[in-house]
């Protein structure tokens, strides 16, 4: 699977392109700026944007979505409870699926709690999380349709996935661009609230 991992925009965010190496189709996760930049990425690749895939719904993640759909015809997915208001969607997601793209399969995790229709995308080892998991710390509850105690179940669940899972996270604000799920665990500030602080090593806990 071929990964590159995009700083886009003004508030630190990443977009991912997920390829497949045989057919180079690739699916594009959280377009939040610069629809060129994102474009000129896959070229360089040789990959061909074949999805756009929004972990929720708000704009740093999604601004850059309807100029790459009309640039590549691309489908753009979205959680149904985020969607509702936004630009056009071609696919509004329930729950939990399996997403194709290429040879990739990867399941698609509804995630809530930062927003209604959080979702992450699992698979081959990767994990990418858009604003419900960040290295070290994880989204905001504090704004229109986030709740704690939601979220903080979803997080729970991540933590269920193997520990060498490679965590994507959708900003750049921990102290290194991806982790794990078992740094996360060790390390994450808010694993011992939500519940999910592993103290098998000594010194480890978080602040």
């Amino acid at each position: 699977m071929i990964i590159k991992q995009l700083s886009v925009g003004q508030m630190e965010n990443f977009c991912y392109l997920v390829g497949c190496p045989r057919t180079r189709k690739a699916i594009v996760i959280d377009p939040g700026a610069d629809p060129e930049f994102i474009r000129s990425q896959a070229e360089a690749e040789g990959l061909t944007i074949a999805a756009i895939f929004n972990t929720h719904g708000h704009g740093d993640h999604t601004a850059a979505g309807p100029a790459l759909k009309a640039a590549t015809g691309a489908r753009i997915l979205m959680h149904a409870a985020d969607a509702a208001g936004s630009f056009p969607v071609d696919e509004r997601i329930a729950g939990d699926q399996d997403l194709q793209v290429g040879d990739i399969v990867l399941r698609v995790l509804h995630t809530p709690g930062h927003t209604p229709g959080g979702l992450c995308l699992y698979g081959h080892g990767q994990l990418f999380t858009g604003d419900t998991l960040f290295v070290g710390d994880s989204g905001r509850t504090d704004l229109p349709g986030g709740h704690r105690p939601t979220l903080a179940a979803s997080l729970r669940r991540l933590m269920g996935l193997p520990e060498d899972t490679v965590v994507w996270p959708g900003h750049d604000y921990g102290p290194t661009p991806s982790s794990t799920i078992g740094w996360e665990k060790r390390h994450n500030v808010n694993a011992r609230e939500y519940g999910f602080f592993v103290d098998d090593r000594p010194g480890n806990e978080p602040p």
